[in-house]
């Protein structure tokens, strides 16, 4: 039933095959969608090898550098999809970023070239790519974004990305209120603790996962094919009538007191 051929599908944030992106990616290309991947250049380009090489199975008929902090980038991603594509069907946003000191020690000492990074690089991409996706979701679509549950409840040593995963559900709800009269659905899916490159700076980060694993009623953590799964769900017409929501892929750990 789970069907997303003909559809074209733009995804970011894909580092390496540990990325919640390449899960989600994968299920997307399952469904049948068409796919668009965006990296994040470097003047040695060792990212795009890297990037290229992992999702080639995949086929993409996109591959273009995509700098959140560069609006030149951002600019040309989404005229590369209008040229190439004409239109957008599919937005997955997978981007997150704090500096490493800043997710350590007392949350008062946090910088503030650290907090503007953070909030700057993690919740206001949104925001912007949304707004240059709008345009060209001319029969509707549907973004997701991932959270995760530092962003309401206070996690060891998560810190300013707590602030900044907060900020980016309530963008989510706005978003989902601006865009839903274009028939354009705004959701997030808020992942158990995975080890991927960008949680490997949160401190404590396996003990979090083994803590999942013996408190949460499944008894274990999530895969990224399984964040994946919800993704293709949340960007198919199975999820018409949903918008504005944050969904927990976490193994039901969200519920637990204690």
């Amino acid at each position: 039933m789970l069907d997303l051929t003909g559809k074209n599908a733009l995804v970011t944030g894909i580092a390496n095959n540990r990325s919640i992106a390449w899960g989600i990616a994968q299920q997307l290309h399952k469904a049948g969608a068409n796919l668009g991947i965006t990296y994040l250049p470097d003047e040695r380009g060792k990212m795009e090898k890297k990037v290229a090489e992992l999702v080639e199975p995949l086929e993409p008929s996109l591959f273009v550098p995509c700098n959140v902090q560069d609006d030149a980038q951002i600019q040309s991603t989404f005229e590369t999809v209008k040229e190439k594509w004409g239109k957008l069907d599919i937005l997955v946003h997978c981007l997150a970023f704090a500096n490493k000191d800043d997710l350590s020690g007392h949350f008062s000492n946090t910088s503030r070239p650290g907090f503007t990074t953070a909030l700057d690089i993690s919740t206001y991409s949104l925001i912007q790519l949304s707004g240059a996706a709008k345009p060209l979701m001319t029969e509707g679509g549907s973004i997701v974004t991932l959270t995760y549950l530092g962003g309401v409840r206070v996690v060891p040593n998560y810190n300013v990305m707590g602030i900044a995963k907060a900020g980016l559900e309530m963008s989510v709800k706005y978003l989902a209120a601006e865009l839903g009269p274009h028939n354009i659905r705004v959701n997030g899916i808020s992942a158990g603790p995975i080890r991927t490159l960008a949680s490997s700076a949160v401190g404590g980060i396996l003990d979090m996962i083994h803590h999942v694993e013996e408190v949460a009623p499944l008894r274990r953590t999530v895969t990224q094919l399984e964040v994946g799964n919800t993704a293709a769900f949340l960007c198919s017409d199975l999820s018409s009538g949903m918008t504005g929501q944050i969904l927990y892929v976490d193994s039901g750990y969200e519920i637990m007191g204690m």
